[in-house]
């Protein structure tokens, strides 16, 4: 039993971060913290576990064992209550510099129960620039006992001054099989909708589930696959674009309506909205003014990247659609990620050439590269659908 035996696909970096656990704690009892490899860089596709590994190496870091995966220790780092460990991750836009400052800050802290003190940077690709070169400052020069574990989905996607420090290690998508394994096994589904929710993630573990476990997320997939063969006319994209951007404001709303307002009563209440007292109410709002901005300026980032999060989904169904298209037209025996589509897809297949289904996807990779430089999301994806538009 192994705190990375839960780590789906993952066979050859379980052995390395393994390994890198029990070095650590040997040069520990010997006394050598500070030749321990401080910056770790986890790197990864969708579905790759990226946090999964690093929260699995920061239990085997902390446990005697090296990451026996029952101990107390591997317990509370698993469950994320381990008081030396640091989870952070980006809800909005982009991580600011302030806010990596005040990182860095508690991470200089010694550890109080584990050998470590931890901190696992999720979507680490997110800092702003001079985040990144604050953050870099810390790389450089860490504390004996802090361990940076950083997660991003490419190592180019971190500066390369950050990369350099660190050691970087590289994760694989999933089998299909190892997949549909896990949904089976573990979650207890079906082992047909087992093969479905894993065959059409493409081995994305928590999309897999996804689709296992809610129908409303089923419906949605294929409202998406239905797109392509909708684009008949300039109006019918027009249509399926502001569908396509009214479901992830949709979506958006209901993934952060709930939160914005316990967040917005909760500091409310710390800033004695709902006191008694002579003058204490009225004074301790105004005092309290400039952190509801604050407040509502990250509530404002969280929602954009929820849209952008959900909309980015959406265009990698699409790439999956023409991919399976476009395997279908070179006649390659790979497995179709939307076999549930299969007339569709031919129908496509055989109306167009392998020419244009790599236009249609590089028109999707353009709308994505252009919501992620802030375009509206409107234009963006009108555009979108102008392009791959059949003739």
């Amino acid at each position: 039993m192994s705190v990375f035996d839960d780590l789906v696909g993952q066979e050859q970096a379980s052995v390395v971060l393994s390994r890198a656990a029990h070095a650590a704690a040997e040069a520990v009892a010997g006394g050598r913290g500070a030749g321990m490899t401080h910056a770790w860089l986890f790197t990864g596709p969708p579905g790759s576990g990226r946090e999964d590994a690093a929260r699995a190496f920061a239990a085997a870091l902390m446990c005697p064992s090296g990451g026996c995966g029952h101990c107390d220790q591997c317990h509370q780092v698993l469950i994320g209550s381990h008081p030396d460990l640091e989870a952070v991750k980006p809800e909005g836009l982009s991580y600011s510099v302030k806010q990596t400052r005040e990182l860095i800050l508690r991470a200089a802290g010694a550890p109080t129960q584990g050998r470590w003190r931890v901190i696992l940077f999720e979507n680490a690709d997110r800092v702003t620039e001079s985040a990144a070169n604050a953050l870099l400052k810390a790389i450089e020069e860490p504390p004996p006992r802090t361990v940076w574990l950083l997660c991003s989905p490419a190592p180019d996607d971190m500066i390369i001054t950050i990369r350099s420090r660190c050691r970087v290690v590289s994760l694989v998508t999933p089998s299909g099989e190892a997949v549909a394994h896990v949904l089976a096994t573990r979650d207890g589904v079906p082992w047909e909708m087992a093969t479905f929710a894993a065959r059409a993630s493409q081995g994305d573990l928590a999309r897999a589930r996804l689709l296992a476990s809610d129908e409303g997320v089923r419906r949605r997939r294929d409202a998406v696959l239905a797109i392509p063969r909708s684009l008949s006319g300039v109006g019918e994209c027009i249509t399926a674009a502001e569908r396509l951007v009214k479901t992830a404001e949709e979506e958006a709303a209901a993934a952060t309506t709930l939160l914005n307002e316990s967040e917005t009563t909760d500091l409310r209440r710390l800033y004695g909205e709902g006191s008694t007292g002579k003058g204490l109410n009225r004074g301790l709002v105004r005092g309290g003014a400039g952190a509801l901005r604050e407040l509502e300026d990250r509530q404002k980032s969280r929602a954009t990247r929820v849209k952008r999060d959900s909309l980015d989904g959406a265009l990698l169904e699409l790439v999956s659609y023409y991919r399976d298209v476009l395997a279908m037209q070179l006649g390659a025996t790979v497995e179709l990620a939307n076999d549930d589509h299969r007339f569709e897809l031919d129908s496509i297949a055989r109306g167009s050439t392998a020419e244009e289904t790599l236009r249609r996807i590089d028109v999707i990779m353009q709308c994505r590269e252009r919501l992620a430089a802030n375009v509206n999301p409107q234009i963006a994806v009108e555009a979108m659908m102008l392009g791959l538009r059949r003739p």
